[in-house]
């Protein structure tokens, strides 16, 4: 799965991912992560997500990271936020949108996630990480989880995955399993399983599927 690929996507309008209403986990377990209000929340792959627009409303300011510079756009048009744009000095394919929503700052940066580290993004104070692993194919998920780690400087995450048969669909979103989660976060992170409910993936609805919640917390 390479850039490109989510760059078709985009392109075609083929993202289902994109949910029209704000997370109904994410409003049920943020304040699990105890956040005093103004800290900053790190959103990875985080398209145009309505939920950041929810994350500003709660008093947060928001860091995202997408690929995709035409859903960074679509989401400060679609929200009516006026943003400046910074380009990197050294990479002419780092570019960060910012502006202000309800008096919180939303900084989206254009870039590859593996191009970023936590000098370019500042202090981050959690992660809230809905549909960035399970978009991440197995051979990349251990260096994404420890991009995220290292960009946050291991600060605490609210992390949802699906959980199905790989063998009926070959993703994405792509299933994590328990064990998975294990390998990917036990070394930095007390692992704290939030809610596992069935779910439906809409590319393939007849499908048993699980939604897991899981607060990762610093020992």
């Amino acid at each position: 799965m390479n850039p490109e690929f989510w760059q078709t996507r985009w392109q075609e309008k083929r993202i289902g991912f994109n949910q029209s209403e704000v997370n109904p986990s994410l409003i049920k377990y943020f304040s699990d992560l105890e956040l005093p209000t103004g800290s900053r929340v790190l959103v990875p792959l985080c398209g145009k997500s309505i939920d950041m627009v929810w994350l500003a409303a709660q008093g947060y300011g928001v860091v995202g990271i997408e690929l995709v510079e035409s859903a960074i756009r679509e989401f400060f048009v679609e929200q009516a936020i006026a943003y400046t744009i910074t380009e990197h000095s050294k990479n002419a394919n780092i570019k960060c949108y910012q502006g202000q929503l309800l008096g919180q700052t939303i900084e989206l940066w254009v870039a590859d996630i593996f191009t970023l580290d936590s000098n370019n993004i500042g202090h981050i104070d959690a992660g809230y990480d809905r549909a960035a692993l399970i978009a991440m194919p197995t051979e990349w998920r251990p260096q994404y989880s420890q991009q995220v780690i290292d960009l946050s400087q291991n600060a605490p995450q609210l992390l949802l995955t699906l959980n199905y048969d790989q063998n009926e669909w070959a993703g994405p979103p792509f299933s994590i399993s328990h064990e998975q989660i294990q390998q990917y976060y036990s070394a930095r992170y007390n692992i704290h399983e939030l809610e596992g409910e069935p779910s439906v993936l809409n590319a393939a609805p007849e499908m048993a599927v699980t939604e897991h919640v899981w607060l990762l917390n610093k020992p």
